[in-house]
């Protein structure tokens, strides 16, 4: 029986009351108050001319894509380490993503390895923020840019985290949030494009509007709406954004809250790594992470598996992620094969992420932390 969830959806308080609102304003579709709200104070926040709330961290991927006008034939840069939707969002353009390996201390994409596979076709790179910790910002820019190359943002767990006190996703031509219900703030399901690029600005609006100049119509810009682009159904309810607005007011005391935990499994933790037993995250000292999650990576598979089953049995789910893209069914149908990028193969069979989440309690992260020790210290020797 698990007595200790590996996620739990936060509500700090006004959730439903502002849902409650949504519906009594009479309009709660998109692009409503609730909608505006939310993309205003992530415009205010992070500094970002133009977001918009989409029904997914996908969609704004997806979004991306159409942006960066992607055929049929390009290539994309990405981390074979990361959520499928990465690379779906442009294998729907047409694209065969390049995966390439990942660094071993954040488990973040090699920035060395990005100009060696870039090629003629090369239209973007998709920097992954895993665990809420930034890549490295510069050197993908600063090869990105020489190329006329196009970089997004994949800040899907990164939402406030910052690099260089710049936050992750106004940094690349565009960035993707998340919030999913397993994210620092949430909506369910729901995300958000940031348009960094003023030359994405307004087409950004056309897409997401379903191909129309509908935006413009209700601005009183052309006094009628039509169809002029591509675009599809990318607007998020406003039922979703009310309760994402909830969130949103209170993203530094969920953050807060988090890094207290965060904290707790570093501190206690921290023996297990001197004695060479596992590793923990690594933070680059540029880097402010969000807390978004906290991994701890074990010597081999075999440890990793029995340790998770033997948390399961103490009544704790922790899981791990990902299956490497390149490895899985559909990456094996694209070509690749295992062996081609050794370091995602490895870290990804070691990695086991503890449960954190805004409801945890101090006594609850403790308990995780002396299932931890207890079952690492009485594991037996590999053979």
């Amino acid at each position: 029986m698990i007595k200790i969830p590996f996620n739990k959806p936060a509500r700090t308080g006004n959730e439903l009351r502002y849902m409650e609102d949504a519906v009594a304003r009479g309009k709660i579709s998109g692009d409503g108050d609730y909608t505006r709200k939310c993309q205003k104070f992530l415009e205010k926040k992070f500094k970002c001319s133009k977001v918009l709330l989409t029904t997914s961290c996908t969609s704004a991927m997806e979004m991306a894509a159409i942006l960066f006008d992607i055929q049929p034939g390009d290539e994309v840069i990405m981390p074979s380490y990361t959520f499928v939707s990465t690379a779906n969002a442009f294998l729907l353009r047409g694209v065969k993503p390049v995966f390439v390996d990942i660094r071993p201390d954040t488990l973040n994409i090699d920035e060395g390895l990005i100009d060696k596979n870039i090629t003629a076709k090369t239209k973007a790179v998709i920097p992954v923020h895993y665990a809420g910790v930034s890549c490295e910002l510069d050197t993908i820019l600063d090869i990105c840019s020489k190329r006329g190359i196009y970089v997004l943002e994949d800040a899907a767990q990164g939402i406030n985290s910052l690099y260089k006190n710049r936050y992750l996703g106004t940094v690349g031509d565009l960035g993707a949030f998340s919030f999913h219900e397993t994210k620092n703030v949430i909506s369910g399901e729901g995300g958000a494009l940031l348009v960094n690029n003023e030359r994405f600005r307004e087409r950004a609006e056309i897409i997401w509007e379903k191909g129309t100049n509908r935006k413009k119509f209700f601005r009183g810009e052309v006094d009628k709406y039509t169809w002029i682009d591509i675009g599809s159904s990318y607007l998020m309810s406003d039922l979703l954004a009310a309760y994402l607005f909830a969130q949103l007011e209170n993203l530094d005391k969920i953050q807060r809250k988090r890094k207290k935990i965060w904290d707790l499994y570093r501190q206690h933790l921290a023996e297990l790594e001197e004695e060479g037993k596992l590793r923990l995250p690594a933070v680059p000292r540029n880097c402010v992470p969000n807390y978004h999650l906290f991994y701890i990576l074990l010597p081999d598979r075999r440890r990793r598996d029995t340790l998770l089953r033997r948390l399961k049995e103490a009544g704790i789910h922790a899981v791990f992620h990902y299956v490497p893209l390149h490895t899985s069914p559909m990456g094996l149908k694209l070509g690749y094969r295992p062996g081609d990028l050794p370091r995602t193969e490895s870290l990804s069979e070691r990695v086991i992420r503890l449960p954190l989440f805004f409801d945890l309690s101090v006594g609850e992260a403790e308990s995780i932390v002396s299932a931890v020790k207890r079952e690492i210290d009485t594991a037996p020797s590999p053979a």
